[in-house]
C-alpha cells in the first residue's frame, strides 16, 4: 500500500502533528520511526501519557492496517513501564473516537492506576504537575521503563 511521508501526512493546526514535528514541547518518553510518546499535559494522574501515530491519522479506525500492531505494542510497553517505572499496579488503556476526542488525531490514553486511586467509570478527574520539574521527572522515569531501568 502506497503510503504518504510522515511530513507530508501532517496537520499544521494539528497540536500533534506539531509536537511530532518538534514545532511544540512536549515531555516526551518514547520515539520511533512510527509513534510518539509523550505525557498529557492534563494528567488524569501523574504519568498520564498519550501514545500517537507520527503521521496525521484522526481516528482508530482511519489507522491503516498495517500500524495497528506497532502502535500497539508500543503502548503494551508503556503500560508496563507504568508499572515498572511508576510504581502503578496497573493500568488504564484507552482510544477515544471523535466523542470526548479533545484532539483529532488518534491517540491512546495510558494511565497508570492504584487500587484505590479515585477513577470510577469514564469519570476523569484532572490533576496537575507541581511544576514542569515534576513533570520532567515523570517522563525521566518513564523513559527508564522503557528502556528497562525500573529504577530510572
Amino acid at each position: 500500500m502506497s503510503r504518504p511521508s510522515a511530513a507530508a501526512a501532517r496537520e499544521p493546526s494539528c497540536v500533534f502533528c506539531r509536537i511530532v514535528a518538534g514545532d511544540a514541547g512536549a515531555h516526551v518518553i518514547h520515539a520511533d520511526a512510527g509513534t510518539l510518546a509523550f505525557l498529557d499535559t492534563r494528567p488524569v494522574f501523574k504519568g498520564h501519557t498519550l501514545l500517537v501515530p507520527r503521521a496525521h491519522v484522526p481516528t482508530l479506525p482511519d489507522l491503516p492496517p498495517d500500524a495497528l500492531a506497532p502502535l500497539m505494542a508500543v503502548a503494551q510497553r508503556i503500560a508496563a513501564a507504568l508499572v515498572t517505572g511508576l510504581g502503578a499496579q496497573g493500568s488504564f488503556v484507552a482510544v477515544n473516537n471523535v466523542v470526548s476526542q479533545s484532539v483529532p488525531h488518534l491517540h491512546v490514553h495510558l494511565v497508570p492506576r492504584t487500587k484505590g486511586d479515585g477513577l470510577r467509570g469514564f469519570f476523569w478527574p484532572r490533576t496537575k504537575y507541581a511544576d514542569d520539574a515534576e513533570a520532567a521527572d515523570y517522563a525521566r522515569r518513564l523513559r527508564a521503563a522503557l528502556d528497562g531501568d525500573p529504577a530510572g
